[in-house]
């Protein structure tokens, strides 16, 4: 089992903390080289064969795979990390002193050991596993790392690199916390060579006999993660691959590798022209040690000038004596104490640092200012216009200080002498001011006349329903008619007894003689029980009837069972969407519009209408990051029962703000209602009886359920992207 790392290029003094920060990552998350249970690092031993410098680990137990490794060139340092390892050599560094490995440390935390190789300059290495031990080789020429065995042969990776070329795996984007830009490319393999360099404003990074995927050949925007870097161009060029990342502003940079993958940072810099250090790292001077006792405060400024090499120039007024005792301190550092001491501030032109106290910098520049006005009051005028692509030119009366209706007529960019007019004819500006204000006019138009993007705003509004009900009833009465003639009517069931069936109370009576089709008087005022089966959705219950009745067809027992049972499922789906512009409200509706007579006071009509529609009302707002922040408004009303005022409307509503990533998908809301109804009509105590009960009494049961889910997904309307 064989590992190796790669990496070619500089690193700046950020290096040091990418290393703290790499290594904490890799300490604390790190990959186990050993078995489940613990291991131990016994002994380290090193030889030099030829360039190359051989460290031998050796392990209480086996070693199942190679420790994770990364390097850093500022300082040159390699780490190598073991998993549930303790460090059992009983010293925590160990020099070596063969060609460029001056020595090793072994650092333990918890049950992970590292070992950090200190060098004299960035090289390549290897690792190898033989049974219980570790065998590193350190690549003193420059080149590629061929691992060795323990007699010292070379031996090939099995994991090595293919010949020919490597294919670039992934060039991937992100925002730090910060506000650094991280470009994250994932290479094939450790073994790739890269040369990071900056060159000018821009950093190039080359891969060294590689391709590049046709899905990697493109110029990547990211000026909208609010991050120094603007562009990122891949391109083939010859054998290798080439990257140019195109930072804006004041920068700085730094560059690590972690096994496969290569992290370039690109961290943004406060500019302060006060300050000696430019960056987010503060003081980066030589460290030096001060030590006086009631020292003229000239003298101290003089020993710093010495010291630095810069060419410093103190005012008269500076004077004063000062006590400092300081050790290894930055030098700029120490400049800062001085003058903060005595209450003095300086003021930089390249090399040159003009020191005085801060109320005569103050005076001085108050002058400066003011003679700077009295020039531009008599500074020649001149005439620019402006084209504006996407801006309409309207938009610059308020600040330009031409909209009236604002109440403040004043220029709030152009000097006192200046004015400009608009044309929106042709959408341009005509400014007419000093060559300062004009340039600033320029650059103004620069940052807000630009293409805005857009986005497609997607909502779904899912409706479903699951409804059931069920009615049970039934109608009980008797009548004596021994007055009336008796029949044979119905059928015999045992002696004299007699029954009769048909489909509903007044049938069997009309069968049996006891109402007719003209004189339905008897039968209804038989019931002592009318308890049927109520109807469901304009549908009326089924129903049986049966008749009891003597031989003679003049004594009846009339029974009426009805029942009625619906079960229904539904489902509506609306899905408007619509593209607008960032930070331009949109709106899209569909339905109609129900009409309403409404009385005025004169007893005279008129109608109006209301709405029952889908609308989407939606504003889209673009983060730096890429996210999208959503101010939405939907509503999905339909017609609903008619009412003696007339059709009610069913509203389902829902107005949020959320912010929602690239292509995402949020749920806004959602409704879920359950109806559960169960109701009995009885006769007192006769419903109450088993089985019997039942001719009695009316049930019936509901179970309705309504679910409402809306799910919005914005995409952001993709670019055309275009190369040099």
């Amino acid at each position: 089992m064989i590992a190796s790392s790669k990496y070619v290029g500089p690193f700046n003094q950020l290096a040091r903390k990418v290393l703290a920060l790499v290594g904490m990552i890799a300490l604390l998350g790190g990959a186990g080289v050993v078995h489940a249970q613990e291991n131990a690092i016994e002994s380290i031993t090193a030889n030099q064969q030829g360039a190359n410098v051989i460290v031998k680990i050796q392990l209480k137990n086996a070693v199942v795979k190679p420790p994770i490794g990364f390097s850093i060139t500022s300082p040159a340092r390699i780490a190598l990390d073991f998993a549930n390892t303790t460090n059992a050599t009983g010293k925590t560094a160990q020099d070596i002193g063969l060609g460029e490995v001056r020595n090793v440390n072994v650092v333990q935390a918890g049950e992970r050991s590292r070992l950090v190789f200190n060098l004299s300059r960035a090289l390549n290495y290897a690792t190898i596993v033989e049974g219980s031990a570790v065998i590193v080789t350190i690549d003193g020429s420059g080149g590629l790392a061929t691992p060795v065995n323990s007699a010292g042969l070379p031996v090939v990776s099995a994991t090595r690199a293919p010949a020919g070329k490597q294919q670039i795996r992934d060039i991937d984007f992100r925002r730090g916390v910060a506000g650094e830009g991280r470009v994250v490319i994932d290479l094939p393999s450790n073994q790739m060579g890269v040369d990071v360099r900056q060159q000018g404003q821009t950093i190039v990074v080359d891969f060294l006999k590689a391709g590049l995927p046709e899905v990697l050949r493109r110029r990547i925007d990211v000026g909208d993660f609010g991050t120094p870097v603007k562009f990122i161009t891949t391109s083939p060029q010859g054998d290798n691959v080439r990257m140019v990342i195109e930072p804006k502003g004041l920068w700085e940079h730094s560059a690590y590798q972690s096994d496969s993958q290569l992290v370039i940072e690109v961290r943004p810099i406060k500019e302060e022209p006060n300050k000696l250090a430019q960056g987010t790292q503060g003081y980066r001077g030589e460290k030096l040690s001060l030590n006086f006792q009631s020292v003229e405060v000239r003298s101290v400024l003089q020993v710093i000038a010495d010291f630095t090499g810069l060419n410093i120039i103190t005012s008269d007024t500076v004077t004063g004596n000062l006590t400092l005792r300081l050790k290894d301190v930055p030098w700029d550092q120490a400049l800062d104490i001085v003058m903060q001491a005595k209450g003095l501030d300086m003021r930089k032109n390249g090399s040159v640092l003009w020191i005085a106290p801060k109320d005569e910098l103050l005076t001085k520049e108050k002058l400066e200012l003011e003679q700077r006005a009295q020039i531009a009051d008599l500074e020649p005028l001149k005439t620019e216009t402006f084209q504006l692509n996407y801006q309409k030119a309207d938009a610059f009366k308020l600040v330009f200080g031409l909209d009236s209706s604002s109440g403040d007529t004043k220029n709030r960019i152009l000097s006192k002498r200046g004015s400009a007019a608009i044309d929106p004819r042709t959408n341009k500006l005509i400014v007419t001011d000093i060559a300062a204000k004009l340039e600033e006019v320029r650059k103004l138009i620069q940052v807000t006349d630009v293409a805005t993007k857009q986005v497609l705003i997607e909502a779904r509004i899912v409706e479903a329903t699951d409804t059931f009900s069920k009615n049970l009833g039934a109608k009980l009465g008797f009548t004596d008619l021994r007055t009336l003639r008796g029949g044979d009517t119905g059928y015999q069931i045992a002696g004299n007894n007699r029954v009769g069936l048909t489909g509903n109370y007044l049938g069997i009576g009309e069968q049996t003689g006891q109402a007719t089709v003209t004189d339905q008087s008897y039968i209804p005022n038989s019931q002592f029980v009318s308890l049927p089966a109520a109807g469901i959705n304009g549908a009326n219950a089924g129903s049986l009837a049966i008749s009891l009745f003597s031989a003679a067809a003049n004594r009846f027992l009339n029974l009426e069972l009805s029942a009625l049972e619906a079960d229904g499922r539904g489902k509506i789906i609306s899905s408007p969407r619509v593209v607008t512009a960032d930070q331009q409200q949109a709106l899209i509706e569909q339905g109609e519009e129900i009409p309403y007579q409404k009385a005025t006071s004169s007893g005279a009509t008129s109608v109006e209408f209301k709405k029952a529609n889908l609308k989407l009302e939606v504003t889209p707002q673009i983060t730096p990051d890429g996210n999208i922040i959503l101010t939405v408004d939907v509503n999905k009303d339909s017609r609903g029962i008619l009412t003696t005022g007339g059709y009610a409307i069913n509203t389902k509503h829902v107005k949020t703000n959320v912010q929602v990533e690239n292509g995402g998908t949020v749920v806004l809301g959602g409704i879920f209602t359950q109806q559960e109804l169960d109701q009995v009509t009885k006769i007192p105590f006769f419903g109450d009886i088993p089985v019997l009960g039942n001719l009695f009494k009316q049930t019936g049961r509901t179970n309705d359920k309504t679910e409402l889910l809306i799910f919005i997904t914005p995409k952001i309307v993709a670019e055309r992207i275009t190369t040099r």
